[in-house]
């Protein structure tokens, strides 16, 4: 829904005062459908509370659709749209929690501060033909994309409302003689043929909204919605003042018919080809006012190939030689916007004192590796030593006492992942405008540099990057040189996402993917030193893994709900051998946030209920219920379990009982409205767990006792 200014007093202006066990605390903006909220959780968490219009709560045509607006939300979180953390479609009055991300809407950016640079429209259009790409991907068709409808968030746009988006399985809800949608933003089958709108009509409204925001106006442009409509679908559009280099793509996305517009992929494919020309700045807006606390909602918010680029290219070494360095550091990602910095000057580190050692002398303490900046620090542990990553900046700590041990800096805001072990050297931020980069372990600097072909999604799998293309091939690059060793399709496999998990004597690199009945998913572990398949199999459901141990991988089975789990399976590929354990009921949208310590697997819901489930028994062992909305995937030690909330408490529970034992204070910062959207997973070493915080700290604390936190 897209916020709007509060029309004033009124039934509607009086806020009640909860929406389920959230605290409504102002009024954000109201439109068709209902009040969008500021609210705080019981943890502090600042959200987004939509609450429908009293007047349609009897109404159970529109209850349907505000179901069907909570599933497309639901299946489409992620870090293009603001995350689905509650919602009661059946309450009274129904209502939606989402969390609240701070930035103004692309409508009043432009109104504000007028028609945006090159530069801004370019990364403004990579960024949204992600955002469709990963709408389209689950099988949502948003049919509303319009100027109110994206968010500009620091970290790059944000799609919101899916009021009127349609499942592609679900009931389609429109009215005969209805428009469905916002004329100066709709593609011509939505007038001419409504019931077979498609994902090309988001594309042709992404073009209709860039010409928007590099002019001001609508390549479609009247004061009444008839002559706009008749525009749509006969009139060319008029792209004055759309820079040259974006006006033959925009034109591409406005075709007529939905058989001659770009995908989301090839929409990537092609500004990639012209990002040389840009610079890459920080994605937030460059003429943003001081005074951004003025009211703005934020309701319901992977990367693509580019041209071909030599199977061998060249190696530009910056640093003593791989060969001699010790150790292995990589950083894997599978998304976003960087270019790296080569030189330059760090902040000076910036480290809390310790507090009263622990078992062992190990006292407690936090960092904060930079005072610019934000974003949540994910870190792993190698070579004695925290890896960490942040927007902006790589860095290791000291994880003794948190003192800063290098950094390297990077000059875009990025979506990351923690560092994985693999090859000797240490691989920043990646991404669509620069060439990989490898450091040294020890000093954060420069190794070699490489250009690369064009790729889709990247991993670290042993000593290998394993880079998959938008066409499915994959080349697997040795991390310690750089150069690729070789490179092919995966059988069975049209574009393979690796996922892999640490802990297993050979590296394995798992690929899944649906069968076309939609029953049943294909798995393939494939070697990453060869590219080789070493096994390939089909299990019933919608499975994710999440986990490998001792031979086996454990997989979690997704319900009707989009994200919800309903059953844990194990399969050991030695023996063919599958178990599954029906979950008494079903945990919240727990794909994403799972974790496996030997034959058990925790998994953390988006509602709070962390689960424990024992494979070896057959059974769920317990539940608690944590309050922590959207918690990091679990971690155990085997005493203990660990999972990072939101507000950066760390909280530990009782393995074997599933009983809170304690948790540290919240580490929100001075701005308390920047909530991640996700969350690193603790790390043990030593007897010790480490964590990340909204506020960029990283900190330190004993294990043992979590009541003593």
């Amino acid at each position: 829904m897209a916020p709007q200014p509060n029309a004033g007093a009124g039934a509607e202006a009086e806020l009640p005062e909860y929406a389920g066990h959230y605290r409504l605390e102002s009024c954000l903006g109201s439109g068709g459908m209902g009040v969008v909220h500021l609210a705080r959780s019981t943890s502090g968490m600042r959200v987004a509370v939509k609450v429908v219009h009293a007047r349609y709560a009897l109404d159970p045509e529109f209850r349907g659709r505000f179901r069907q607006e909570v599933a497309a939300a639901r299946r489409v979180s992620g870090a293009f749209t603001a995350p689905v953390v509650d919602a009661d479609p059946d309450a009274g009055r129904p209502w939606m929690a989402t969390l609240y991300i701070p930035g103004p809407t692309l409508s009043e950016q432009v109104k504000r501060n007028g028609p945006m640079d090159p530069a801004q429209l370019r990364r403004l259009m990579a960024g949204l033909a992600e955002a469709l790409r990963d709408i389209h991907r689950v099988g949502v068709v948003h049919r509303d994309l319009k100027p109110s409808n994206v968010l500009l968030a620091e970290d790059g746009p944000k799609v919101i409302d899916f009021g009127i988006s349609r499942p592609k399985d679900s009931e389609l809800r429109t009215e005969t003689g209805k428009l469905i949608g916002t004329p100066p933003f709709m593609a011509p089958e939505q007038f001419r043929r409504p019931r077979e709108v498609g994902p090309a009509a988001d594309v042709f409204a992404l073009g209709s909204l860039m010409v928007h925001a590099a002019t001001g106006r609508g390549p479609f442009d009247s004061d009444s919605p008839y002559v706009v409509a008749y525009q749509v679908v006969h009139d060319e559009p008029d792209l004055t003042g759309v820079p040259e280099t974006l006006a033959p793509l925009v034109l591409r996305c406005l075709a007529k018919e939905p058989a001659d517009r770009p995908t989301p992929d090839e929409l990537m494919r092609e500004l990639r080809s012209v990002a040389a020309a840009y610079d890459t700045q920080v994605f937030i807006p460059a003429q943003r006012l001081e005074d951004s606390s003025a009211p703005e909602a934020a309701a319901a918010s992977e990367r693509a190939p580019a041209p071909e680029a030599p199977a061998e290219p060249a190696v530009r070494r910056l640093g003593r030689r791989a060969a001699l360095v010790a150790g292995a550091l990589c950083l894997a990602v599978t998304g976003g916007l960087v270019a790296v910095q080569m030189s330059g000057d760090a902040e000076p580190a910036h480290r809390a004192p310790a507090a009263q050692s622990g078992p062992g002398g190990f006292g407690a303490w936090e960092a904060v590796p930079a005072s610019k900046g934000g974003g949540v620090p994910q870190c792993s542990y190698a070579a004695r030593r925290l890896l960490c990553a942040r927007p902006g900046l790589v860095f290791a700590i000291d994880p003794a006492d948190g003192s800063t041990l290098w950094r390297h800096a990077v000059e875009e805001a990025v979506r990351s992942e923690p560092p994985v072990v693999s090859g000797g050297l240490v691989q920043p931020e990646v991404g669509l405008l620069g060439p990989l980069e490898a450091l040294d372990p020890a000093t954060g600097e420069p190794v070699w540099q490489e250009e690369m072909p064009a790729y889709d999604g990247l991993r670290c799998v042993g000593d290998m990057l394993l880079l998959t293309r938008a066409d499915g091939t994959v080349t697997g690059v040795d991390s310690a040189s750089g150069r690729p060793r070789w490179s092919h399709q995966i059988p069975g496999q049209s574009v393979p996402y690796f996922t892999s998990f640490a802990g297993e004597r050979r590296p394995v690199a798992y690929a899944t993917s649906g069968t076309p009945d939609g029953q049943r998913t294909r798995v393939t572990a494939v070697d990453p030193a060869d590219g080789d398949v070493r096994w390939d199999t089909e299990l019933a459901g919608t499975l994710t893994p999440v986990g490998a141990a001792d031979g086996s991988l454990f997989l979690v089975a997704e319900g009707a709900a989009y994200g919800d789990v309903k059953a844990v399976v194990r399969y050991t590929p030695a023996t063919g051998a599958t178990r599954r354990v029906t979950l008494p009921i079903p945990v919240e949208q727990a794909s994403a946030s799972a974790g496996v310590r030997g034959d058990t697997v925790y998994l953390m819901g988006a509602g709070g209920s962390l689960v424990a489930v024992d494979m070896a028994a057959g059974k769920q062992a317990w539940r608690l219920e944590t309050g922590v909305s959207r918690g990091s995937a679990p971690v155990s030690d085997g005493r203990h379990v660990y999972v990072t909330a939101p507000d950066g408490r760390l909280l530990g529970v009782d393995a074997r009982k599933g009983r809170l034992l304690g948790q540290t204070r919240p580490r929100l910062g001075d701005d308390s409205d920047k909530v991640p959207a996700s969350l690193p997973a603790p790390l043990l070493a030593g007897g010790h767990v480490y964590a990340g915080a909204p506020d960029g700290t990283v900190f330190g604390v004993p294990g043992r006792d979590p009541g003593a936190w």
